[in-house]
């Protein structure tokens, strides 16, 4: 099979493996390149420069090309996108892909661009012009790929330009990204994605793949299922982001702690001048962990939805474009933006389910060097959540559904066993302990906490099972409150008994039997505690209980951090440092007059490999790992230039 890919470019380099082919379209520079055959470890190298697949991605490339189905659960920064940008350009006609993140659709618009691919989007960004390009390009079989957005795949419009494209160039394949948005339940659930199904069965024939970064075993069946897949091979690789280290604390003064782990690092700069997001559950609460962390010397913005639409996109592009920006925002930044450095991700909130927390956890660190999660959460934000839950007009058992994803996530929160298999095993996977979570590091202590169990489960059912924690503790403490003495619980036996815990140990004490499923805070009572009927055995004296030590100060976690900047190699000299920032600096040029982030050019990786290998010709640059024919013409004299010394 021959496949004809188009792209922009200035030309190309001469003598390389591929034949390569110069032509005009439509008054712009475009280059075409005639790819030989179908293999596709070739597209692979000649194309996105890349000597090897990694993982899956070959087998899964492989069924694509042949026209088969392919359900993909593949972790962020694992090469999902290669999987089917690749059989786009194999196979005849245009690869439609679905996704509702803009922001993806711009950054891979626009790395594919620079790669020479034919690549556009239409969403709701596009204006009137650049929607009749696309679809004049769309008639005329000048596409290889396009990104739409659900919205637009849906309306009669698309249909009859989808319907156009099938009977001449030809649809080379339907790729359905984020594809977890088709569940009810999950954490991100888009109902246009129900529809999907209904417009790729009007072109038979057509191969499909879904692929997704965040599905447990529920949403993997509804993909299946709902996307008309259920003949489709599922691949499932390893959900691990060993590069990541996951760190809770319990939340005490969030805003001290927040500050105190972004100072934590052996080097005494910590995370100072390091890309960051920080996560929170409101608007009002962005602004304030913005102007807290500017007040401190971080370059800190907010993101929010409540902000103006020229405020966001500004806010977005300076986090695509520049270093060192750290955004405080809620949970919808960051989805579909592809940044690889980014070094850390904080919640100064719980998230609501371990799939959300597990999708904004995973844009830390996409380049694979070290970085860090680190959380910081209360009983009080599990009430808040309950709350969300019980009033947000959901089913019954849409409520039971999302309250159990809560629970799974208070279950990670207070584990007292390494995280990352907690957090593996809530996707089907095992693992092994990782050595680089903060249980695994400072492995906490562990005591006979019946006693103290029963005294709380006491006071609780003492109290008539109506008032929250705060309460239960002033009650086991001894503290003759007004409120206790309006009620009075002076008077009751347990009044007292808990004097050799303070209010913080007794905290600790009732979130670890609200994680165990002992206690349930019920959100229609403003999260007053209920005792279950899972405590019966442990107040009957027949089950020992175990929890978590408090200690007095949180154990310190220096941060992960890769041996020299930018990733480097362990052995990095000085020489290779500044030759690394001379490159940099010119990465950031060439970003600049293009209007693309930098990492869109050349990631960290590629511009270390440059400084190790040295390249002194144009074929050994192709050999360096994320350099292809376009790049290597595009940017290629100037970067022997500067590697070969003054």
């Amino acid at each position: 099979m021959t496949r004809h890919h188009r792209g922009s470019g200035e030309g190309w380099i001469r003598g390389s493996v591929v034949a390569l082919e110069c032509l005009l379209v439509t008054g712009q520079r475009m280059a075409r390149v005639e790819v030989v055959g179908d293999d596709a470890v070739r597209v692979l190298r000649e194309v996105f420069g890349f000597s090897s697949f990694r993982g899956a991605q070959a087998e899964i490339v492989e069924r694509t090309i042949a026209g088969e189905d392919s359900v993909v659960l593949m972790p962020t920064g694992g090469g999902k996108s290669l999987c089917y940008q690749l059989p786009s350009l194999v196979r005849p006609g245009v690869g439609i892909v679905v996704s509702p993140l803009i922001a993806l659709m711009h950054d891979q618009v626009e790395a594919l661009r620079l790669l020479g691919v034919r690549a556009s989007y239409w969403n709701s960004t596009s204006s009137d012009e650049e929607v009749y390009r696309t679809r004049q390009a769309l008639r005329s079989g000048e596409l290889d790929l396009l990104y739409v957005a659900p919205e637009r795949l849906l309306t009669p419009s698309f249909l009859t330009t989808l319907d156009e494209v099938a009977d001449s160039g030809g649809i080379a394949l339907f790729a359905i990204d984020e594809a977890h948005c088709v569940s009810a339940w999950g954490h991100d659930f888009r109902p246009e994605y129900l529809r999907i199904a209904e417009i790729t069965s009007r072109f038979p024939g057509v191969p499909r793949i879904a692929l997704t970064a965040t599905a447990d075993a529920i949403t993997r069946r509804e993909i299946h299922q709902r996307l008309g897949l259920t003949e489709a091979r599922e691949f499932v690789t390893s959900f691990d982001r060993p590069n990541i280290r996951y760190v809770v604390e319990e939340k005490n003064d969030v805003r001290a702690q927040l500050l105190r782990f972004l100072a934590q690092g052996d080097d005494g700069e910590g995370f100072r001048g390091q890309t960051g997001i920080v996560y929170c559950q409101s608007r009002k609460r962005t602004e304030e962990f913005a102007q807290l962390l500017r007040d401190n010397g971080y370059d800190a913005i907010a993101y929010h939805a409540g902000m103006h639409g020229d405020e966001r996109s500004a806010a977005q592009q300076r986090f695509r474009r520049e270093d060192g920006v750290v955004v405080c925002a809620t949970i919808a930044f960051g989805m579909g933006i592809d940044k690889p450095d980014v070094r850390f991700v904080a919640h100064v909130d719980i998230p609501k389910s371990l799939e959300g927390y597990y999708q904004e956890t995973g844009r830390a660190g996409r380049d694979g060097e070290p970085s860090v999660a680190w959380m910081a959460y209360g009983l009080a934000d599990v009430v808040a959540q309950s709350q969300f839950i019980s009033g947000g007009g959901a089913s019954v058992e849409q409520q039971r559904v999302e309250q159990m994803k809560l629970d799974a996530m208070l279950g990670y929160a207070e584990a007292a066993t390494c995280r990352r298999r907690v957090l593996l095993a809530y996707f089907g996977e095992e693992s092994g302990d990782c050595g680089n979570c903060d249980t695994c590091l400072s492995p906490p202590e562990l005591y006979d906490a019946t006693v103290d169990t029963q005294k709380a489960l006491s006071a609780v059912i003492r109290t008539g099972q109506r008032f929250g924690a705060g309460h239960i503790i002033d009650v086991l403490r001894g503290k003759k409150t007004a409120k206790i003495e309006s009620w009075n619980h002076h008077d009751l036996p347990t009044f007292g008994v808990g004097v050799e815990l303070s209010d913080q140990e007794w905290r600790s004490v009732i979130r670890q039997l609200v994680a165990r499923g002992l206690l349930s805070p019920d959100p229609s009572r403003m999260g007053a505690l209920t005792v279950t009927e899972k405590a019966r055995p442990v107040l009957e004296g027949r089950e020992t209980v175990m929890l978590r030590r408090m200690t007095a100060t949180p154990a310190r976690v220096k941060k992960a951090r890769a041996s020299s900047p930018g990733g480097a190699p362990a052995d990095v000299t000085d020489d290779d440092r500044a030759l690394f920032e001379v490159l940099r600096a010119e990465r950031r040029a060439l970003a600049d007059a293009e209007g693309v982030p930098p990492y869109v050019v050349f990631p960290d990786r590629t511009l270390w490999e440059l400084v190790a290998a040295r390249p002194q010709t144009p074929e050994q640059l192709l050999a360096v790992n994320g350099i292809g024919p376009v790049k290597a013409e595009k940017y290629g004299a100037r970067f022997l230039e500067l590697l070969s010394g003054p």
